[in-house]
């Protein structure tokens, strides 16, 4: 109890004491071991004395301060949400069609072919020219008599297979040469038209 007393007092001297003074306190231990806390008071005869002394503060303390708000935040700007973009609609593939009719003609000198028309424009079939001696070693000229293609329109059943003979001969006539020539632009044709129908694999 006289502890608590003591403490008691110097806490109330702590507080009255002016600026800049200075408090001393004195811990007094009797020879029974009671302790107790003196301001500015020796300790009694035959007890044992500890002395401290103590700065008040210059300035009161500042009283406590409930810490800044924190800031509002800033209004979050508009995101701009992009307009769904239709996806394209797909081509129609147009659906595989029955080839075109197909003509097996021969010329007038037995070369058969494949041909789309069944009155091809005639061709100049070579005549032999004789001099006035009865031999062609005299001969002067060429001439020629133009002759038409024989041509027959080829069968339903049969016509996917003759137009996989056109293509053939064509490729063939590309890479190796031969009969008569055939305009790229026309050959482009024909292996298209081959390749969108019912005959292509």
């Amino acid at each position: 109890m006289r502890a608590l007393a003591g403490a008691a007092l110097l806490l109330g001297a702590l507080a009255i004491a002016p600026a800049h003074a200075e408090v001393v306190i004195y811990r007094c231990t009797d020879a029974s071991g009671a302790v107790t806390l003196q301001n500015g008071t020796p300790c009694p005869k035959g007890s044992r004395q500890q002395k401290k002394v103590m700065d008040t503060p210059t300035t009161s303390a500042p009283a406590h301060a409930p810490p800044p708000a924190p800031p509002e935040p800033a209004p979050a700007a508009p995101v701009a949400v992009p307009e769904p973009v239709a996806a394209p609609e797909p081509e129609p593939i147009s659906p595989p069609r029955q080839p075109p009719a197909l003509f097996a003609c021969q010329t007038w000198n037995r070369e058969r072919y494949f041909g789309e028309t069944a009155q091809p424009p005639p061709r100049c079939a070579p005549l032999q020219v004789t001099g006035l001696d009865g031999t062609g070693a005299m001969a002067g000229g060429t001439a020629c008599q133009m002759m038409e293609d024989r041509c027959e329109p080829v069968p339903a059943f049969a016509l996917c297979d003759a137009w996989k003979q056109r293509v053939r001969d064509l490729d063939a006539r590309t890479t190796f040469g031969g009969g008569e020539p055939v305009a790229p632009a026309e050959a482009e044709r024909i292996r298209r038209t081959f390749a969108e129908s019912t005959c292509a694999p």
